[in-house]
């Protein structure tokens, strides 16, 4: 049973939670390289840093982002533990989080991974990782659809994360001098997504649609190519602008 306050919080949990309640630790997700279990690790660590560099500002002693060796020693539990450790986690951040709300003016700006967001940003951070990550367990079943389609998921993926998402794709395109990689990415009715890539960095933005698109998708694929992900019909996306482009820009989309 998830607690009022935490379901209010981030209400992308108990579809989430139901997701992981319906497969085996051990069972393989869209996500390549980890398992059920993978995901579920990866979700506590998320709730432990957001929680606790969101305190640590509240309590006026900021602190470093961790990076993913925060996830350790979830790694070292039980499943059972794990668990436990997971919604524990969960609630508080949502603790957290409503602590902030109430402190501190939307606008509050707090350091996170060496940039600077917005204090609503955590609590929303986590529901973006509960909807992508379901995604991961569930593919592309109504529920996850629905969700990647809001139209804050896709503010949140440019606006609030933005180019982290291009560094491990950007890395792996190993642009020389005046090379560059240019891709919009469209859904009709909204603006492009431009992402960008040279060999002294990367952009991602919003701009009018203009020109040809280099992939056209609905909502929910865009968000899901942002982050590195596939959904499971290609007849989702489209493009008309040839395999080598469509390729670079494909490897500039590597998630993380």
């Amino acid at each position: 049973m998830i607690p009022s306050h935490v379901d209010e919080a981030l209400p992308e949990l108990a579809p989430f939670v139901h997701a992981v309640q319906a497969r085996r630790p051990d069972d393989g997700t869209w996500c390549e390289a980890w398992t059920v279990r993978d995901v579920l690790v990866h979700q506590a660590g998320n709730a432990e840093e957001l929680a606790r560099v969101l305190q640590a500002f509240l309590d006026g002693t900021p602190v470093r982002t961790r990076g993913f060796d925060r996830e350790a020693p979830y790694r070292r539990m039980s499943d059972s533990e794990l668990w436990a450790a997971f919604m524990n986690r969960c609630e508080q951040l949502a603790e957290t989080a409503s602590a902030a709300a109430q402190d501190l003016a939307p606008d509050t700006e707090v350091t996170w991974t060496g940039r600077t967001v917005k204090a609503p940003f955590f609590a929303e951070h986590m529901r973006e990782e509960l909807i992508l990550h379901r995604w991961d367990l569930t593919g592309d079943d109504r529920t996850a659809v629905q969700a990647l389609n809001e139209p804050w998921m896709t503010e949140h993926s440019v606006v609030s994360v933005g180019r982290p998402l291009l560094a491990r794709g950007h890395t792996g395109l190993d642009l020389g001098p005046g090379e560059r990689v240019e891709g919009r990415l469209r859904t009709p009715g909204t603006d492009d997504i431009v992402v960008t890539a040279a060999a002294d960095g990367t952009a991602v933005r919003f701009a009018a649609p203009e020109g040809p698109a280099t992939i056209e998708s609905d909502a929910a694929v865009r968000v899901l190519l942002l982050w590195g992900r596939r959904p499971a019909d290609p007849s989702r996306w489209h493009s008309g602008v040839g395999p080598e482009t469509l390729r670079r820009v494909r490897a500039l989309l590597g998630g993380y």
